[in-house]
C-alpha cells in the first residue's frame, strides 16, 4: 500500500486517483501507524512552506516520517518535496525535514531575465542529469508540469533531473537514499507523469 500524507496541504484526490488509475493500492492518511505499515509514502504539498510545515509539525508525523525515510521509499511532490530539504527561505527562514542536503530559495533572486514570469508555471521539459530507477518509463527531455515560485538549490550530489527555466537549471527531480521529489507534479503531467508514479511504484 501506498499511503499519501494528510497534512491539511496538498493535493490528494488527483494523486490517490492517479496511483489507483494505474493499479494500485492508495491510502490517504494522517496516522502515523498507517505511515509505518506502507511499502511506500508520499508526500504532497501546496501553498507556502512555513505554513505547510507548521500544519506537519503539528501532526506529530515529522519524526516518523524522517525514520520511515531510512527504509522505505519516500516521495515529496512540489512543496512537499521542498520540505524534504534542510531548510527554506520562503517568507523568512523555515527548517525542513533534513532528509535532502540543500535550502528552497526565491527563484526571482536568480532570474537574470527579470521579464520571465515567476512563478514558474506550465509545461516544462525535464532534462536527466543522472540514471535513477524512478526514470525507468520516462525518457529524457519529456515534459512536465511545474508551479512554483521557490526552488532547491545547493543540491548537485542529489539531483537527478532538472528544467531550464532562463537562465536557471531549476531542480525538477532529487533523490537521496530512499528519499526522492519531484518539483512539478507528475499527477498533472499526462501520461509521462503517471509513468514515473508507477516507477515509483514499483520501487
Amino acid at each position: 500500500m501506498i499511503a499519501i500524507v494528510d497534512y491539511g496541504v496538498g493535493n490528494l484526490f488527483s494523486l490517490s486517483s492517479s496511483l489507483k488509475a494505474l493499479g494500485f493500492s492508495a491510502e490517504v492518511t494522517g496516522n502515523g501507524e498507517k505511515l509505518r505499515a506502507a511499502e511506500r509514502i508520499i508526500l504532497p504539498g501546496v501553498g507556502a512552506f512555513g505554513d505547510a510545515k507548521a500544519k506537519l509539525d503539528a501532526t506529530g508525523l515529522v519524526p516518523v516520517l524522517q525514520e520511515e525515510a531510512r527504509k522505505k521509499p519516500l516521495l515529496g511532490i512540489c512543496l512537499g518535496m521542498q520540505l524534504l530539504f534542510e531548510q527554506s527561505f520562503e517568507y523568512g527562514e523555515h527548517p525542513g525535514l533534513g532528509l535532502v542536503p540543500g535550502q528552497v530559495v526565491d527563484l526571482r533572486n536568480d532570474l537574470t531575465d527579470k521579464m520571465l514570469k515567476v512563478p514558474h508555471m506550465g509545461w516544462n521539459s525535464l532534462q536527466i542529469q543522472k540514471s535513477d530507477p524512478l526514470f525507468r518509463y520516462f525518457r529524457d527531455g519529456e515534459y512536465v508540469y511545474y508551479v512554483h515560485s521557490f526552488y532547491a538549490k545547493d543540491c548537485a550530489a542529489s539531483t537527478v533531473g532538472t528544467s531550464q527555466y532562463g537562465n536557471v537549471a531549476v531542480t525538477g527531480v532529487v533523490r537521496n537514499g530512499y528519499v526522492w521529489g519531484t518539483q512539478f507534479h507528475p499527477e498533472k503531467s499526462g501520461d509521462a507523469g503517471l509513468r514515473l508514479l508507477k516507477a515509483f511504484a514499483e520501487l
